[in-house]
């Protein structure tokens, strides 16, 4: 059985996107809607937005083996190293393989300038060996590239597997994204899914959480059983408002989301630890001596004064926010409980912004924990 994802429809075995888009490759996911594209063609929102983080493949069948062939687009940094994507395979809710994806086009980024330069390159292809028997197959796409459909055979009928689990959609940053985690299955809201028992649909956007009205609204309209939303570190790191105006921002984020969930427990997450903004506002930089060095390390470069946000002034806010809106279904998780000061000792973040692979499953148990345990949010 050949399905090629140029012409045939995919749409059933896919989850966690928001639509596909058929390119001249194959088909494309996307985890935010046309509409939002076209009106805020951002460059990083329209980068990020098209990473599949979250985004699987989902099939009941009895075949022996499973091919997989698509067109990956990386970012690479011109004199760093930086390791490429992958995808996971699970089988019946066990982790049976991970692939690094090779070939692929790459989009090198000369992080001094800003130039960016195209390279083409092949396809991936990868094979997967399976066991006799019916199983659910779930394959995840890379979480930090962008990836072309091209082809899917298998050598028996690939029928489109509904889990029947509770959606927890989540909104948040870079972290909530994936960056620094290796593998897809391996970032933080994928762990707590795991072991809360729930499906995924991640809409954590590097570099793109700003509170922006776009995405309550995308939230609003997605089917939902479960919310969360981490707000903060790109406020903060971009310099993007000042305390008079992230507040009413916040609040009307929650509003909008209300509007098409009012009766969804929902978590609104602060920040983790990130000692280079705990007390200096924005903007975030690079710090140039570590690039000078084959690093990629960050800065903050603000200076303190009234009304400008950092991480403790956030934290304190977006508590403030809850309390005032007297939600019950609405609940506050300072995210120091998920990473703090302690853990920055033991697993300090590889570039002063993001966390590793074992510090992304730390946040991620630790959350589940709390929002899956009898009496939590999400319990």
């Amino acid at each position: 059985m050949t399905v090629s994802l140029r012409s045939e429809p995919v749409a059933p075995l896919v989850r966690g996107a928001a639509e596909l888009e058929r390119t001249e490759r194959g088909l494309r996911p996307h985890r935010l809607p046309a509409w939002v594209r076209e009106r805020y063609p951002d460059p990083q929102l329209l980068s990020v937005e098209s990473h599949p983080s979250g985004v699987r493949l989902v099939m009941e069948t009895e075949a022996r083996t499973v091919e997989l062939v698509l067109h990956p687009t990386c970012t690479a940094y011109r004199g760093l190293d930086r390791p490429r994507g992958s995808v996971d395979v699970v089988v019946d809710g066990t982790l049976t393989a991970s692939t690094e994806l090779v070939g692929g086009d790459v989009k090198e980024v000369d992080l001094r300038t800003g130039e960016a330069e195209l390279f083409a390159g092949p396809p991936h292809t990868e094979r997967h060996d399976l066991a006799e028997g019916t199983k659910v197959v779930e394959i995840w796409l890379p979480h930090n590239e962008v990836v072309d459909l091209v082809e899917l055979r298998a050598d028996a009928p690939l029928r489109p597997f509904d889990p029947q689990q509770r959606i927890w959609l989540h909104h948040g940053s870079s972290i909530s994204h994936g960056s620094n985690a290796a593998t897809p299955t391996a970032i933080w809201p994928a762990v707590a899914a795991r072991l809360g028992g729930v499906e995924l649909h991640n809409l954590g956007l590097g570099g793109s959480a700003l509170v922006d009205p776009f995405t309550a609204r995308v939230m609003r309209d997605r089917p939902a059983d479960l919310i969360s939303v981490k707000l903060g570190i790109n406020v903060v790191n971009f310099d993007a408002m000042r305390l008079r105006a992230f507040v009413p921002a916040v609040h009307g984020f929650l509003d909008t989301i209300r509007d098409g969930h009012p009766e969804t427990p929902l978590v609104l997450l602060s920040p983790i630890f990130c000692g280079i903004h705990e007390d200096t506002p924005g903007p975030g930089a690079l710090d140039l001596d570590e690039l000078a060095a084959g690093r990629r390390a960050f800065i903050a470069t603000g200076e303190p004064e009234p009304g400008r946000l950092t991480l403790r002034v956030i934290r304190e806010a977006l508590a403030s926010v809850v309390e005032r809106r007297a939600d019950p279904l609405l609940h506050h998780l300072d995210g120091t409980r998920l990473y703090g000061p302690d853990d920055a000792v033991a697993l300090p973040l590889p570039d002063a912004l993001h966390p590793d692979t074992e510090t992304h499953r730390l946040i991620g148990e630790r959350f589940a924990r709390y929002a899956f345990a009898p009496g939590g949010p999400f319990g």
